[in-house]
């Protein structure tokens, strides 16, 4: 009986340290694979610089007198959007 209780103990340790290595193996992997993907990770592109397009005054005071007339701007804030156009 003792021999074999000494075997079942030595086959846990040994169980323990395959478990063990088979985890280092495993972490070892998963490190390697996020350092190889921060190395191949290219930083994204800025993004393009904003166009510039010039609008129409005439269009977009037709724009504003539309929506001032359909009551959307009140007198003030057709005014105010009139003088920002024109200036």
């Amino acid at each position: 009986m003792r021999g074999r209780g000494l075997m079942l103990v030595a086959g846990a340790r040994m169980g323990r340290a395959r478990a063990e290595q088979e985890n280092q193996m495993q972490q070892q992997a998963y490190q390697q694979g996020q350092q190889a993907q921060k190395q191949t990770a290219q930083p994204t592109p800025p993004p393009p610089p904003p166009t510039t397009v010039q609008k129409d005054p005439v269009v977009e005071l037709q724009k504003l007198t539309d929506l001032h007339n359909s009551g959307a701007l009140t007198d003030e804030e057709f005014a105010a959007a009139k003088k920002k156009l024109l200036s």
